[in-house]
């Protein structure tokens, strides 16, 4: 798919989101981002975008609630007059010890993580078969990715995450007739966290071999790849600089 005057709806735009929406409105493409508690970084974003020529929008949601998916998803064809490529890049990451557990912090991951990739894509899929396809790129994790977990207190995240390789799946099977092609991206040590001290970062970096953090644009090159092709359907790729092998 070329994305030229295309239309592009990113859930999640802190970080890494604001990053791939920027590299896909150099490539032509129209965007409206969406946040719940991010509206600075979404403002920006969008000014970001709209000075390189582009249409940008950014939208209120909160995705914890179905109808809010369902309507943004609405409004962003509203915005945009199409919709050809759904990012959902939306997430929870938060630690809780296994004893504090509650349903709380469950819904909170899973409704996010999972419920909403599956209700916004739901949602989005009447529009991309008037287009004659699409294309979404949910969002998973390296960890999730390589079928064992490798840390505690992230119970529900990762739950969500494998989740979410197996909603890409079926779905790519359930959408393939109709052109929408179906993939995922799972991040690894992509940005160092906010507030992570230089011997954690270390760690992360030795833990890594390539011996890095990989930075925004490896996951850009990612989502760029799963949009461009036409013969991928139903992968996640892992974009971690092969933690998954070490």
């Amino acid at each position: 798919m070329n994305l030229t005057a295309r239309g592009v709806l990113i859930t999640g735009v802190k970080r890494i989101g604001a990053i791939v929406a920027a590299d896909l409105a150099q490539a032509g493409a129209d965007v409206v981002l969406s946040y719940n508690r991010s509206q600075t970084e979404a403002d920006a974003t969008a000014d970001a975008i709209t000075a390189l020529g582009r249409r940008a929008f950014a939208i209120h949601a909160d995705l914890s609630k179905p109808d809010a998916c369902r309507r943004l998803v609405e409004d962003a064809v509203q915005a945009l007059g199409r919709l050809d490529v759904l990012i959902n890049m939306a997430s929870v990451y938060v630690a809780t010890p296994y004893d504090a557990l509650t349903d709380a912090n469950w819904d909170a991951a899973v409704n996010v993580d999972l419920r909403a990739s599956h209700l916004c894509t739901q949602a989005a899929v009447p529009h991309m078969r008037r287009q004659g396809g699409g294309r979404v790129v949910n969002f998973s994790d390296w960890i999730s990715a390589s079928g064992r977990p490798r840390y505690t207190e992230y119970l529900p995240y990762y739950v969500a995450k494998a989740g979410v390789i197996g909603l890409t799946e079926i779905l790519a099977l359930e959408l393939a007739k109709d052109g929408i092609l179906v993939n995922a991206v799972a991040p690894g040590p992509i940005l160092p966290p906010p507030g992570i001290s230089d011997a954690e970062s270390d760690a992360v970096i030795k833990a890594t071999p390539l011996g890095r953090w990989g930075g925004g644009a490896e996951v850009t090159k990612a989502v760029r790849f799963l949009i461009e092709t036409d013969f991928v359907t139903g992968e996640t790729i892992r974009v971690d600089g092969g933690r998954h092998v070490k």
